[in-house]
């Protein structure tokens, strides 16, 4: 009486395992030929991630640059000093030579958090300049990444275009 698992009563159990796994094989094989087509379709078929569009030019709708607004306090006097930088340009608080180099605000509807990234370098009596901070500084958590030095604190408050509007988040 043939057997579930060998149907072929003249087969040894170890031939019919064997005629088993080569008939799996047989039928993998097959399998991958008949779908290698696909494959190939589906490769051909793929296109190339388009190339990162280059902002466009700055119009008076979009201004392109972009002000850091801090705040910069002087310890020895307790002066609180509203400081504008624009990107990529030395300004000047007491001592220190501010460069922010990015500003980046969050959009409306997540939990607000504004960011800069800031290299502030004391000027000293002669020519040389000496870093003092080098990262990003966030306006919700001054504490978190804070400018250390005896006579100057210096924190985020926002980002602004330009003409004076706060600036809008990249679209995603």
């Amino acid at each position: 009486m043939p057997s579930a698992v060998c149907p072929h009563p003249e087969r040894t159990p170890k031939a019919c395992v064997e005629g088993r796994t080569i008939g799996l094989q047989r039928s993998l094989v097959l399998t991958l030929i008949a779908l290698l087509p696909l494959f190939g379709v589906a490769h051909a078929q793929q296109k190339p991630p388009p190339a990162k569009a280059l902002p466009p030019p700055a119009t008076a709708a979009a201004p392109a640059l972009t002000i850091a607004v801090l705040q910069g306090l002087d310890k020895t006097t307790a002066r609180v000093s509203t400081v504008e930088a624009p990107l990529d340009q030395a300004v000047h608080f007491g001592t220190l030579v501010i460069t922010a180099r990015a500003c980046v605000k969050k959009p409306p509807e997540e939990p607000p958090n504004t960011a800069a990234f800031l290299e502030i370098n004391e000027a000293r009596a002669s020519t040389d300049t000496q870093r003092l901070f080098s990262g990003w500084m966030f306006a919700q958590s001054p504490a978190l990444s804070t400018l250390e030095h005896p006579v100057y604190d210096v924190t985020v408050l926002d980002c602004k275009t330009a003409t004076g509007s706060s600036v809008k988040p990249p679209a995603k």
